[in-house]
């Protein structure tokens, strides 16, 4: 049995997802969004970001974090800002002493739906349809988080039984 939380990091909208396995079963056990407002100063919405981690990983005592890459495209200026949140992310694994995976856009499309060039309604269905849901995610910040846990849950077994 592994538990994974799965983040896909932002500023205004962390998501989060936790997923469990066990064997091949997978299921959901939480999934949302950390919302911050664009008013407060930007050390407020970090450190609300950094606590609710914490409580999410005190809540659920996952044995491993998986976190989406930067992804550096037009806007330099949000990649930066989500480079903030995903480091309150890893500080907060990093202080109960949680193993962090990181996994790229592709890598997290490929795993969910066969092709690292898959949609975010696509990316939405297959989570929804791996994780046995009624209906796909929402938001579609909670529904990529999710599919950062069933990429890491899923290549978990594999990175196990390759030495380092």
């Amino acid at each position: 049995m592994v538990v994974v939380l799965g983040i896909d990091p932002g500023t205004a909208n962390t998501g989060y997802g936790v997923v469990f396995t066990r064997g091949r079963t997978l299921a959901a056990l939480d999934g949302g969004v950390i919302e911050t407002a664009s008013s407060q100063p930007l050390e407020r919405r970090l450190a609300r970001i950094h606590g609710d981690v914490r409580a999410l990983i005190a809540e659920h005592e996952p044995d491993a974090l998986a976190i989406e890459e930067l992804y550096f495209g037009a806007n330099a200026r949000s990649a930066f800002a989500v480079g903030q949140a995903r480091g309150v992310v890893l500080l907060a694994a990093g202080q109960v002493g949680i193993p962090c995976f990181s996994y790229t856009p592709q890598q997290i499309k490929q795993a969910v739906c066969g092709s690292g060039r898959a949609a975010k309604d696509q990316v939405q269905r297959m989570v929804g349809t791996l994780l046995s849901l009624p209906a796909p995610p929402e938001p579609d910040h909670a529904a990529d988080a999710l599919a950062v846990g069933i990429c890491h849950a899923n290549t978990a077994p594999l990175r196990a039984a390759v030495p380092a």
